[in-house]
């Protein structure tokens, strides 16, 4: 039987075999891997030295940093689970996803102090731990923490099958929903990963996107798996990427579409970007506008265009397939790629029947990456995982040579700028200002963000809708991004035969051109 493999020997071949090479880069500030497992043993060991034991929950809430990467890795050599929490929630939201995980102790960067102090009270937090300096006898600083430790006796080891992270997204239901990923299954996508962007110790990925997400921590740790480097920001800035690849010599750039435009907008007709070597791009295709622009702009690289979910990660258009004229080009580049390997795609039916070639359906997955269930949530884990399949919700179709193209995203979910947003939790958080007696939202395209979040709102009897105010409304509830970007008053929403708001009817009313669906 093939050995099973974790995230720990990642981390500790790393430390013997490029032991001098950068793990982590951010801020001015660099860390070897065998500095990186030198620090993470020391973090293991000081939370073993307040009684945490393998398996037990921590949670990090914070941007990308190299504090973050510690961390992590603290938790993959260890088998401590790792919660990660978005930075962009509104106080409410991280107090659930704080209260479902039930870390025993809470790393967070000092900016998000004071959210932690809005909701701390109705947590089980042991500890606080910052990456800032403290003073405060009820917060601990991360420099005091660590150096408290026994920095070279690592507590206990991790396993293949130890969870890994919890990692949280939003369900169809509005509520996050922890999706368990094991030490297994991320040694798996570390590996595909490292395979797809073909990576080398020499390599270094620029991450922009947030660490707490699937897709930035599987690209760090795909580079990771051959000892290469993740330079981490804070925040995207297409100057401050225009900078990192000459000063940090940034061979990888992961992007959605929209990011990568503004860069190349920011490039003019530089040569800024010509050593770049891979794009990875994700959240939604690449027009031919922007490739186009960006083949002239980085003549040496590779385009990698991946298509996946939490819950599994899925395929990818690896960088042979923008080969082609005409029509087949436009095809392929419209497709979301092959299966990555030992993964299975089927397109099923209603009722579980695989489509043919060409026929929409559900896209299902079989994967060594696919996630273990919903933490706490076991009928949502039922109706996901199934007879060795994961249910991605998405609809979609292959063609002729194997390629999956993505019909439709999950059922009113709108990606905008990266990020998923759920109508139902900006519905509900609508519905309960009194001026909104029912409402819709939906997603309409936007030239920057990709979709902007649209409402549709029919007023309560005798009311008068402020859109402002109601965008506020939204904003004081959930996370800013997931407001309303324009609010539309109408007399009466359309209504199906089923009672149901028919939001097909207004997508094709308030999209631009759009005639069907």
């Amino acid at each position: 039987m093939p050995t099973q493999h974790c995230l720990a020997d990642t981390i500790q071949h790393n430390a013997v075999r490029f032991a001098d090479v950068p793990a982590y880069m951010s801020q001015g500030r660099s860390i070897t891997h065998g500095e990186l497992h030198a620090r993470a043993t020391a973090v293991a060991a000081a939370l073993a030295d307040v009684g945490l034991r393998r398996q037990d929950r921590i949670a990090v809430f914070c941007r990308n940093s190299v504090e973050f990467g510690e961390v992590l890795a603290a938790g993959q050599l260890s088998g401590l689970v790792v919660a990660t929490v978005n930075f962009r929630l509104a106080a409410p939201e991280v107090r659930r996803i704080l209260a479902d995980a039930a870390p025993r102790v809470l790393f967070v960067d000092p900016e998000y102090l004071p959210v932690v102090d809005a909701v701390r009270a109705e947590l089980d937090l042991e500890l606080v731990v910052s990456f800032g300096p403290s003073r405060r006898a009820d917060v601990t600083a991360y420099a005091d923490f660590v150096a408290g430790g026994r920095a070279s006796d690592l507590p206990f080891t991790a396993r293949p099958d130890d969870l890994a992270c919890l990692i949280y997204t939003s369900g169809t239901t509005g509520r996050p929903k922890g999706c368990m990923i094991g030490q297994r299954e991320l040694y798996s996508c570390a590996a595909i990963m490292n395979g797809e962007m073909r990576t080398g110790s020499t390599d270094r990925v620029l991450l922009t996107m947030p660490m707490f997400h699937i897709g930035a921590m599987a690209i760090g740790l795909g580079v990771h798996a051959r000892g290469g480097t993740a330079v981490l920001h804070r925040q995207f800035d297409p100057a401050a990427v225009l900078a990192a690849v000459s000063a940090d010599a940034v061979t990888i750039l992961h992007l959605a579409p929209t990011m990568l435009q503004n860069v190349l907008d920011a490039a003019g007709d530089s040569d800024a970007l010509a050593t770049v070597e891979t794009v990875v791009y994700s959240a939604a295709p690449i027009t031919s506008t922007t490739l186009s622009a960006a083949l002239s702009a980085m003549p040496r690289a590779g385009f990698l265009n991946l298509y996946g979910q939490t819950e599994v990660i899925t395929s990818g258009l690896a960088r042979e397939f923008h080969l082609g004229k005409g029509r087949t080009r436009e095809r392929r580049l419209a497709s979301v790629g092959h299966p990555f390997p030992d993964t299975t795609v089927r397109i099923v039916d209603d009722f579980g029947q695989g489509c043919p070639t060409g026929t929409a359906g559900e896209i299902v997955v079989g994967s060594p990456t696919a996630f273990r269930g919903y933490w706490n949530d076991s009928a949502a884990t039922a109706a996901t995982l199934r007879d060795g399949w994961c249910r991605t919700g998405d609809v979609g179709v292959l063609d002729e040579e194997g390629l999956l193209h993505l019909v439709d995203r999950k059922k009113d979910m709108i990606i905008s700028g990266g990020e998923n947003i759920y109508s139902l939790e900006v519905e509900d958080a609508l519905t309960a200002h009194p001026t909104v007696a029912r409402c819709a939202v939906i997603g309409i395209p936007d030239p920057r963000w990709g979709e902007a979040v649209c409402a549709i709102v029919e007023p309560a009897a005798g009311a008068q809708i402020d859109t402002a105010t109601l965008r506020s409304h939204v904003a004081e509830r959930l996370a800013s991004y997931k407001a309303p970007k324009s609010v539309i008053v109408v007399d009466h929403l359309p209504i199906l035969p089923t009672g149901k708001i028919d939001k097909k009817a207004l997508r094709i009313q308030h999209t631009p051109g759009k005639a069907s669906e």
